[in-house]
């Protein structure tokens, strides 16, 4: 089984940047724009609004609604790319453990108390 923080960096990390990228670009960005906010590759754009990438996991609403509002705040300037770690961690904080290893089909058994405590919360 791969660890927790591995499984935050594959699939929540990912699924994070592709809502954000697909909120941007509904706010009337362009890609190159969203590719030089987000500091990653213009073709990195393209393939998590493609859902190429960044599409392993489903968020959950609450998590999807701090995208959105994130979104809307780096369109208006509120926040800038400064804001961009700081925020993502925020909303990772935010994604359920036991969610995302039901999605995964991960047998939480196997996981130790350290594991557990990856990502802010228990993962029962």
């Amino acid at each position: 089984m791969k660890p927790p923080c591995e499984i935050v960096v594959w699939y929540v990390i990912p699924a994070i940047r592709s809502e954000l990228a697909k909120e941007l670009l509904n706010l009337g960005m362009k890609q190159k724009d969203v590719s030089e906010l987000m500091d990653i590759t213009q073709p990195a754009v393209s393939q998590y609004i493609t859902d190429k990438r960044g599409s392993g996991i489903k968020l959950e609403d609450d998590v999807k609604d701090m995208i959105k509002a994130f979104a809307f705040e780096l369109s208006t300037g509120e926040s800038t790319k400064a804001d961009l770690i700081p925020r993502t961690c925020s909303i990772c904080r935010n994604v359920s453990p036991a969610d995302v290893l039901n999605q995964l089909d991960v047998d939480k058994s196997e996981l130790n108390e350290d594991c557990q405590s990856c990502m802010g919360s228990e993962a029962k």
